[in-house]
């Protein structure tokens, strides 16, 4: 993770969307000593920007084109099928200041975004997760040709607020990006819901259930990150032969369980390149 820059040196950022997303940033760069003043929002809901003032004590706006005033770096934190028109508002402040833009909405392509905003500008894509929301996120992040290494810098500072970054060296990949993590957490949810109702059918009160396959699946989360050893390492080392773990895993693997995550995986990824492929212009 990098080490957050002094007050003084740290670029002014602008947030374009103060949701979620943009929130837990936010408080990520604050934790870490970012200096309020040179965090800027823009948000078109009021009660937001309240919010956001009240909690970070940083400056909200109404209007992006006030947000990015001063701004040599751009957080585009809005929904995939407006962002066009919210570049286009900002295409005459890009091409005079030229910022880097950080771009976190799926299937939106950084050629995309940077011919929305005039042409020619740095662009990096972004694709967090929601743990992010906990701090315990993580980014895949490509940047275009003109990002120079100091903006790649920059972006990845920003979001190592939230988790660990990884670099992509080819944009296509940022769609198995979207579907491996970005899409992921989703995946997790649904395998604690199927083992709750499992664990219920088998008699477990409801709230036990819930208790033992969240705490499973964080305490598996946690081995997968801090030993040094791969999923099919430690998947092997808790299946005893014969053993109660063996006769699950069976059942998972001639059910198709991989099969059927690995066709999970492509669905999300080329509905990813649908929706690049409808901002076209």
């Amino acid at each position: 993770m990098s080490n957050p820059s002094k007050p003084s040196d740290a670029p002014v950022v602008a947030f374009i969307g103060g949701g979620n997303m943009a929130r837990s940033l936010i408080g990520g760069m604050i934790a870490r000593g970012a200096d309020p003043a040179r965090v800027r929002v823009a948000e078109p809901v009021e009660a937001l920007r309240d919010a956001l003032k009240a909690d970070f004590d940083v400056p909200c706006f109404a209007s992006a084109s006030e947000a990015v005033e001063g701004a040599a770096v751009w957080l585009l934190a809005v929904k995939p099928q407006v962002m066009r028109t919210v570049c286009g508002e900002l295409t005459a402040v890009a091409q005079d200041t030229q910022p880097v833009a950080i771009s976190v909405a799926a299937g939106i392509t950084s050629t995309q975004l940077s011919n929305w905003l005039g042409g020619d500008i740095a662009v990096v894509r972004a694709m967090p997760n929601t743990p992010a929301l906990l701090g315990a996120g993580i980014t895949g992040l490509f940047a275009n040709d003109r990002a120079d290494a100091t903006q790649r810098k920059q972006a990845a500072g920003l979001l190592d607020a939230v988790g660990p970054t990884v670099w992509i060296d080819d944009e296509v990949q940022m769609d198995a990006v979207t579907a491996v993590s970005g899409s992921g957490p989703a995946y997790v949810f649904l395998l604690a819901e199927a083992m709750q109702d499992a664990g219920v059918k088998q008699g477990l009160p409801a709230d036990t259930a819930r208790q033992l396959a969240s705490q499973t699946l964080l305490g598996a989360a946690k081995m997968l990150t801090e030993l040094d050893e791969p999923a099919d390492v430690l998947r092997k080392k808790v299946t005893s032969p014969g053993g109660t773990t063996q006769a699950a895993i069976e059942t998972f693997e001639s059910g198709g369980l991989r099969e059927l995550v690995d066709r999970a995986v492509t669905a999300a990824t080329e509905r990813g390149r649908e929706l690049s492929a409808a901002n076209d212009d």
